[in-house]
């Protein structure tokens, strides 16, 4: 059986509510996932949320709840969420799994086994907000412990770890011979710079008398697994791997290695950039069955990070219900260069809105339908007839296309909306410059009007449809308003194959999207 191309995003930490950052890394997933279905045919998007560690056991006491209760009630909220914003993912991954938690402690027991693990005693500074001990490396200038890490304590514990710097070398080469292993590729160089730095190993434990909110080690049961090394696994523990037959779980070997991980800029190192692939490594993962990371950015507000902590929380679920879920989706897509940030700007995301989507996108087809009904009662023909600006435009179409697969393919996807957009516009322009009012009241051209209303539906249909990952509720109702779905099988390579029959009934025009008039809209210029 052939690999299905494989898709995940880091899964969401259930300590906070979901925020804007979190809408976006969602979507862009979702917008690979579903194009990568609609060139190939068949996608597999795995997400979810991390329930365990030592911030959701503060955060459940102080709500005076039991810890999975609260991350049930956290994971609730990203549900709905992903829900409104229509991102369809094909498995949920959450961390209290009895099937996460059978392929952990197996594969714990494996590393035991293997005599990776070993039990320490470690004294220094712990970061209660990154669940990490900290080193001197970690400290600023002045000798202090940056805010990002939040609270840290001096403490002296036992705990297991597992032997990383073993690994080490293991790593430098692989990364050194393995372009592409991270995308984009200046994040790969600074993986690079930050293994050249390791030293010592990894805590895999927390003793259960600090923390008992967690997997319990299967060879010690008086400690608890490090959340870190739990999450992680996430990725292979729901598509098959250790599941001994479970019929719940996909076979391993048509999913694995993943094609990517979608994850933010701030976990790349060292959770996934050294942890991660040293993790499969020791476990006897080839380097050619690696999976690939897809690294993004950050959304800022006026250049800061958009943080709970400095109070510059963007709830998407508010802006889904002002502008909808495809608008959001668009802008999210567009305003972005895939692997770099972008500042959020509520007067940028209406301009996309009200210029694109509804002046671009909605007023092309209201105008095509409304012509179509007027001048020829909703019937498209299909006629001999062809000029110069007809040919012209079929030709930028397929160019489009080709630009829209290259960006797509490379998960660039502010490049593909641009390519399809300068389709839009041209076709805007040709209903300018073929004047199909002027058309109709000559009997003469009555074949150049039909060859020109069905060349209008024609790219409308194709456009719909490579739109369709980033705004698929809206390429939907473009495609039954034109009447004409497409079938579930068909490709990108056949979407100028495919011809609209002659005689064909187009449905009545009702605006997708609808001009908005917000006058107290929150500006963040």
């Amino acid at each position: 059986m052939s690999k299905r191309f494989y898709i995940t995003t880091a899964i969401d930490y259930t300590n906070a509510a979901p925020h804007i950052g979190h809408a976006y890394e969602k979507v862009l997933a979702d917008v690979i996932a579903r194009y990568r279905r609609l060139r190939d045919g068949d996608a597999y998007f795995l997400t979810g949320v991390d329930q365990h560690g030592q911030k959701v056991k503060q955060s459940a006491e102080a709500a005076g709840i039991e810890p999975k209760e609260f991350a049930d009630q956290v994971t609730e909220k990203f549900l709905a969420l992903w829900k409104s914003l229509d991102i369809r993912y094909d498995d949920w991954a959450a961390t209290t799994d009895p099937r996460h938690k059978k392929a952990v402690q197996k594969i714990l027991s494996d590393l035991h086994a293997q005599g990776q693990l070993y039990k320490a005693t470690h004294a220094g500074f712990y970061s209660v907000r990154q669940e990490q001990f900290l080193t001197d490396k970690e400290r600023d200038a002045e000798g202090n412990f940056g805010s990002e890490w939040g609270e840290v304590v001096e403490i002296e514990e036992e705990n297991w770890y597992f032997k990383l710097s073993e690994h080490r070398q293991w790593l430098a080469d692989f990364l050194g011979k393995t372009p592409g292993f991270i995308t984009p590729s200046f994040r790969q160089v600074e993986t690079i710079r930050a293994v050249e730095k390791l030293t010592g190993d990894l805590c895999i434990s927390r003793p259960k008398a600090r923390l008992s909110w967690g997997i319990e080690l299967p060879f010690d049961p008086d400690y608890v697994t490090y959340v870190w090394f739990d999450a992680l696994i996430n990725y292979i523990s729901f598509v098959g791997y250790a599941s001994d037959g479970d019929a719940s779980l996909p076979d391993f070997d048509t999913l694995w290695p993943c094609d990517f991980h979608v994850i933010g800029k701030d976990i790349l190192v060292p959770a996934h950039g050294v942890y991660w692939p040293i993790m499969l490594h020791a476990l006897g993962i080839p380097d050619e069955r690696m999976p690939r990371l897809l690294v993004h950015g950050w959304w800022n507000l006026g250049g800061a990070k958009i943080s709970k902590s400095t109070g510059t929380i963007i709830d998407p679920a508010q802006l889904k219900e002002t502008y909808g879920a495809d608008a959001l989706r668009y802008y999210l897509m567009r305003d972005i260069a895939t692997g770099q940030d972008a500042d959020y700007n509520e007067s940028r995301l209406q301009q996309r809105y009200n210029a694109d989507l509804a002046n671009d996108l909605g007023n092309l087809l209201n105008r095509s339908l409304n012509m179509i009904s007027r001048y020829r009662e909703g019937v498209v023909r299909k006629v001999e007839f062809t000029n110069p600006e007809i040919n012209a435009l079929e030709q930028l179409g397929k160019a489009s296309l080709a630009k829209y697969t290259s960006a797509m393919d490379s998960c660039e996807i502010h490049l593909a909306m641009e390519a399809v957009w300068l389709w839009i516009s041209a076709c805007n322009a040709f209903v300018e410059t073929s004047a199909p009012w002027k058309l109709a009241k000559d009997d003469s051209s009555r074949d150049h009007l039909d060859a020109v209303l069905y060349t209008l539906v024609s790219a409308l249909r194709r456009i719909a449809v490579l739109v369709s990952p980033v705004i698929p509720s809206a390429a939907d109702q473009i495609l039954n308003q034109l009447q004409s779905p497409i079938a579930p099988d068909t490709l990108l390579a056949g979407l100028f194959a495919e011809q609209i029959p002659d005689g064909h009934t187009i449905g009545a025009p009702v605006p997708v999207f609808p001009r908005l008039e917000i006058a107290d809209a929150q500006q963040n210029a």
